[in-house]
């Protein structure tokens, strides 16, 4: 409960001055007019019909107006200021939808994405001019470089020339080295494609691991375990971590420009979810078969879906599909509904509309 105190000190006719514990303030006038002002600005005019119960009260703030133009500059910049911050604010919001949208896109196209095609009967039959003892391109540019110096008049006089020269013959010198670390990369190339060729599964491992081809799908939190019992079958288990992907509000910009968020319902992450689970099943394949000679690719999409009977979470699979090449390069990529593309393959997926993914049994 708070304690409020008020004094009045009359200090001449019509005249008061007035304590409280908002400020001091004074007041004037004689009966049915009176015009009081406080410490904090304000000013308050009162005007009264005595007998008549009829009264007129106005308050008003300073209302100064400056007159100087340091002052009157103040106001602008303050009114600047607060314009700044606006569009700052209307700025900020436009980049926060932007980002929203454009994580919808990704999530929604991480399939259109593919490494280029190895060809590894045509890598092993390549070739390196050192293997036959000569040249390499790069030592034949610079050997051409050397060959077309003629000193300027300018590096005569400063006596240059020698030196200019010598460091043209230190960059044949560098280049046949380039050349001959070219060839041993091509050797070790070309020897891995022999044993691709041979279907030697452990040449396999490394050039999934040395090109990396789903790198990009680890900045959405997700993570890759590789198995291959046949050389022509791959078995990808992807944990999905779809909570660190999949938003749950809604972005979208006001009439104004302000930023409006929501939360997401239900159907509309699950089906984002679903989106993103069979677009990067679709990639992982995809990427896999264009680096290495399978037959098939059984993607297994790993999830923590809740248990009922223990009220914790558990890492299981929500999506089991197995892709064959010739049906999957018959898609059309850009067009394609990744959920309704599985139709295609042999898969296990429970999905509902309203409760999302449903634990599946392996393939």
């Amino acid at each position: 409960m708070g304690l409020g105190f008020r004094k009045s000190f009359k200090i001449a006719p019509g005249v008061r001055i007035n304590v409280s514990k908002r400020g001091i303030g004074v007041s004037a006038g004689v009966r049915g007019l009176r015009y009081s002002i406080n410490s904090s600005g304000q000013r308050r005019t009162t005007a009264s019909l005595p007998g008549t119960g009829i009264s007129y009260t106005h308050t008003s703030g300073s209302g100064r107006k400056y007159k100087s133009s340091a002052q009157q500059q103040r106001q602008r910049l303050a009114q600047q200021q607060k314009e700044i911050a606006k569009q700052q604010e209307l700025e900020r919001a436009r980049y926060e939808v932007e980002v929203y949208e454009n994580t919808l896109d990704l999530i929604r196209s991480i399939h259109k994405e593919c490494d280029d095609t190895f060809d590894w009967e045509e890598i092993s039959r390549s070739t390196h001019p050192h293997q036959k003892n000569d040249k390499g391109q790069f030592e034949i540019e610079a050997q051409q470089e050397l060959d077309s110096f003629q000193p300027t008049l300018f590096q005569k006089l400063l006596k240059t020339a020698d030196k200019k020269e010598e460091e043209l013959k230190a960059a044949v010198i560098q280049a046949r080295q380039k050349d001959a670390e070219e060839c041993s990369e091509l050797e070790r190339t070309i020897s891995i494609a022999n044993r691709i060729l041979n279907k030697d599964v452990d040449a396999y491992f490394e050039v999934i691991e040395e090109l990396a081809p789903l790198d990009d799908l680890l900045e959405f939190g997700s993570g890759f375990e590789f198995f291959i019992e046949d050389p022509g079958a791959l078995e990808v288990e992807f944990l999905v971590h779809s909570k660190n992907v999949v938003p749950t509000q809604i972005k979208t910009l006001t009439k104004t420009g302000k930023l409006s968020v929501k939360n997401m319902s239900k159907t509309k992450y699950f089906d984002i979810q679903q989106d993103y689970v069979c677009s990067c099943a679709i990639r992982i394949a995809r990427d896999m078969f264009a680096i290495l000679p399978f037959n098939t690719v059984t993607v297994h999409a790993m999830d923590e879906v809740l248990d009922t009977s223990t009220g914790r979470p558990n890492l299981v699979p929500i999506l089991s599909v197995k892709f064959d090449k010739e049906t999957l390069n018959k898609l059309n990529f850009d067009a394609i509904d990744c959920s309704d593309a599985m139709i295609n393959f042999e898969h296990r997926m429970d999905f509902k509309k309203t409760q999302g993914f449903k634990p599946v049994e392996k393939l």
